[in-house]
């Protein structure tokens, strides 16, 4: 995973040095925001010229399925202290939730502790600041490196993070359904095709978890 958003870093860290923002606002942007596509977009947006708003309500849509990430991990945070809460979603990401959810599901909630978790979300925020600087220092000396492809390597990251996820049909059906919706939808303004494609997974996911749905499945059949 952190291989993974390494040319993700350096790319966003070029993209700095080539347009509007100054070398320590792309620092400071990874520093306070650590959230790598509403970066992208807020980079773009802010080129652009557009207002405030626009780029607070595009970036509020594109970061929304993090509250599915943290519906998902709350059974085995929920008996920490606050303060514990607070930090762990501070440095909750889309890498971050994969490999936790992948620790924390093979045992009951509340069995295994914070730690690991934790020290996820800091090794992949390290990383990503690392990465972030690299790319504003040496973005000048490579200034078509965003057009080489690399950015390739996060789609890759996002495809590792769903594949093993995929093990009963209705994560198959959801997952289809919100990738085709977010294809036929990718032209909507503001990314609310992205919006639209997580409502419409979710609504699959749920509909095909319903008693109705499993009920009638031959025994030894995934659910």
């Amino acid at each position: 995973m952190m291989v993974g958003a390494a040319p993700f870093g350096v790319i966003f860290g070029t993209l700095v040095t080539s347009g509007p923002l100054s070398a320590w606002h792309g620092q400071l942007m990874s520093l306070t925001v650590f959230a790598g596509s509403a970066q992208f977009i807020a980079l773009g947006l802010i080129a652009g010229h557009a207002s405030f708003a626009v780029v607070w309500a595009t970036t509020l849509i594109v970061n929304l399925r993090h509250v599915l990430y943290s519906a998902t991990l709350a059974p085995y945070v929920a008996k920490l202290p606050a303060r514990w809460r607070w930090v762990l979603a501070a440095v909750l990401t889309d890498e971050v939730f994969a490999v936790a959810y992948a620790h924390y599901r093979h045992s009951p909630p509340g069995e295994i502790g914070p730690h690991y978790f934790l020290g996820s979300g800091i090794a992949m925020y390290l990383n990503w600041l690392l990465w972030t600087a690299v790319g504003l220092v040496f973005g000048a000396a490579f200034p078509r490196l965003q057009s080489l492809g690399l950015d390739f390597a996060m789609v890759a990251t996002f495809i590792a993070i769903v594949v093993p996820q995929l093990v009963a049909a209705r994560f198959v059906a959801a997952a289809a359904t919100a990738g085709l919706l977010a294809y036929l939808c990718s032209a909507w303004p503001y990314k609310l095709g992205l919006l639209a494609a997580v409502a419409a997974g979710v609504i699959v996911g749920v509909v095909l978890s319903r008693p109705w749905a499993t009920r009638t499945r031959p025994a030894g059949v995934p659910q």
